[in-house]
């Protein structure tokens, strides 16, 4: 698997899948690494495409620092990956803080961004949680019972087989990157910079009970130009686990369609 450095010198990781003339990089997000994808990518439509897929800093086979795990850090990680890849233009997916994440990059870098896929985004601006569930949330690494549970008030449509995985991907991360994502992620921080963005952008709505689509709608698609938004009923947080047909489909036709505006 390939590896670069990020600017301050933490060893990333990721995966490429194709070799289509396309580049699309999926961006995961907080407590899991870039396996969150698998399901999904086993479904995705690969015609044309190159998929990038990096584990963050803190997970999988990346580097485990003790620091950089900031949104702004996160974002020049991504690019750090991109250009090794010689991608020079692509089209991101993100999910989660991954999708806080790819809003950064497509504000910082707009030429370069053809497109974006937003999965139950955190807004921009952030989404401070309840003191309770903020609790548990950031005491979380390493502890499958709260893990377990996390993932039980997030999702809806969890296969047991796939909470396995999820919870074995999880138990990885190491505890810096758990507790200063979460600290990046519930803190935002930079909604005013999202008038940058050019790129025609779809954010995918499901049933999440944090970030359900009237929330999504307001807080996201409100923001960004070129943005809309689909609905797709059943899942919770994690569309691209607990219903990876539909999601893939979803994201193949944007992609589809991304390629044709081009």
């Amino acid at each position: 698997m390939p590896t670069t450095n990020a600017t301050d010198g933490t060893p990333l990781n990721y995966r490429v899948f194709g070799d289509g003339p396309r580049d699309v990089v999926l961006v995961h997000g907080w407590m899991v690494s870039g396996a969150v994808w698998d399901s999904m990518l086993e479904k995705l439509d690969m015609t044309g495409l190159r998929l990038i897929v990096p584990d963050h800093r803190g997970t999988g086979a990346s580097g485990r620092p003790a620091s950089g795990y900031t949104l702004a850090q996160y974002a020049k990680d991504v690019l750090a990956v991109a250009d090794h890849a010689k991608a020079e233009r692509f089209a991101l997916v993100g999910h989660s803080m991954g999708g806080q994440i790819a809003k950064w990059v497509a504000a910082e870098s707009p030429s370069r961004v053809s497109g974006l896929v937003l999965l139950n985004t955190v807004p921009a601006a952030g989404l401070p949680l309840p003191p309770d569930a903020a609790g548990l949330f950031r005491t979380s690494a390493g502890d499958r019972e709260k893990q377990k549970t996390i993932l039980g008030l997030a999702c809806k449509q969890l296969s047991p087989e796939s909470l396995e995985v999820l919870l074995k991907d999880s138990g990885a991360v190491s505890k810096d990157a758990i507790e200063q994502c979460f600290d990046s992620w519930t803190a935002g921080g930079f909604a005013d910079r999202l008038s940058a963005i050019t790129s025609p952008t779809l954010v995918v709505a499901t049933d999440d009970p944090f970030l359900p689509p009237t929330f999504l709608r307001q807080a996201v698609v409100g923001l960004i130009q070129n943005a809309r938004m689909t609905y797709l009923p059943g899942p919770g947080h994690y569309p691209q686990v607990e219903r990876p047909a539909e999601t893939a489909a979803l994201v193949s036709a944007f992609l589809a369609g991304n390629a044709a505006q081009a």
